[in-house]
């Protein structure tokens, strides 16, 4: 098919290495905020968030849960929106996640939580702005304002700043230096080509994205962007999830996406991509020696995740405008989700 003229999407992806470097600079205030959260008393951390920003607190989750022995729980908006129901969260970790900054039910989950005497932290990248203004302390991510609907720089800028925030409550030193190294890792993504993906992408009835721990995230956010701007039915699941009821699901018109990273979950990344594969299954692999996707070697498992993202986005932006799409406006979304 004939391209679609030049999309907003691409310069945003190329922005992320120079984005992320800012999140990073500012470690200093993200340390002072760490150092006023007394997560010792917290008796556990809440994540709120939606769409790309939920799936960034899906790798908050596991960083939190990880680094800071804390039981995590997601929001859930409707309850102060919809029941009008408080909740008590007095003393725990409440992190808002938002790019827009603007969602109403995001607003109220956030004064709701502050009000019940939570400690509340907003990552956020439009400040001023309704959902900044409610949350006691504010990590701003400053990646810009996007233009194309589907959230790039900013998720990225989302994840390094919620991973710095970590490093410094837990004192992660390999975190942090991992970090320093992650603007240069995202520089040098744009040159991993994922086009081999581009056949079974264009031939699927429908796309499966897997991974573990840290990388489930990111795996969610993968599904969510071919469904948005490639329009193709795609689901994400933990590696582990995948053997159980969605492997009924799986044929040669399925392909997979498995996202591997180098720590405690690699092993059930291998096992299962080996026995799909022997099943006939297309896998496309990313990460680890056996990598199938051009991939430039593990670094830190976080930041390894978060580089990912930068080929897949490249890919999808590309096939949309080959397939005639407008990656910038897929039909029927729009920007900020006024769900209240």
């Amino acid at each position: 098919m004939v391209e679609t003229a030049p999309s907003a999407m691409a310069p945003e992806i190329g922005e992320s290495p120079a984005v992320a470097a800012r999140v990073i600079r500012s470690r200093p205030s993200i340390a002072a905020i760490a150092q006023r959260l007394n997560v010792e008393a917290a008796p556990l951390a809440v994540l709120c968030g939606r769409g790309s920003s939920g799936h960034a607190g899906v790798f908050l989750r596991y960083l939190i849960e990880t680094r800071l022995h804390l039981a995590v729980s997601a929001s859930a908006p409707s309850v102060v929106t919809a029941f009008r129901k408080p909740v008590t969260l007095r003393n725990a970790l409440f992190i808002v996640i938002s790019q827009s900054g603007a969602s109403p039910h995001l607003v109220a989950a956030t004064r709701s939580a502050r009000d019940s005497g939570a400690r509340t932290v907003a990552i956020v990248n439009l400040v001023p702005s309704p959902v900044a203004d409610a949350a006691e302390f504010i990590i701003p991510v400053e990646a810009g304002t996007d233009q194309s609907v589907a959230a790039t720089k900013t998720m990225i800028a989302s994840m390094a700043a919620g991973a710095g925030l970590i490093a410094e409550l837990a004192n992660d030193k390999a975190l942090r230096s991992a970090l320093d190294r992650l603007p240069g890792r995202l520089d040098r993504a744009p040159a991993l080509d994922w086009s081999k993906l581009s056949a079974d992408l264009k031939k699927a009835s429908a796309i499966f994205v897997a991974s573990r721990g840290l990388g489930l995230g990111v795996a969610y956010e993968s599904a969510l962007k071919l469904a948005e701007v490639l329009r193709l039915p795609s689901l994400a699941y933990s590696a582990a999830e995948l053997q159980h009821g969605p492997r009924a699901a799986l044929s040669s018109r399925t392909p997979v996406i498995m996202m591997r990273l180098a720590d405690e979950t690699a092993a059930v990344i291998d096992a299962v991509t080996a026995e799909l594969r022997e099943s006939g299954i297309a896998v496309h692999l990313c990460g680890g020696p056996d990598s199938s996707l051009p991939w430039p070697g593990d670094d830190h498992p976080a930041t390894d995740v978060i580089t990912m993202l930068v080929p897949f986005y490249r890919l999808i932006e590309r096939l949309a405008r080959e397939w005639g799409f407008d990656p910038d406006r897929p039909p029927q979304l729009r920007k900020v989700t006024w769900t209240f």
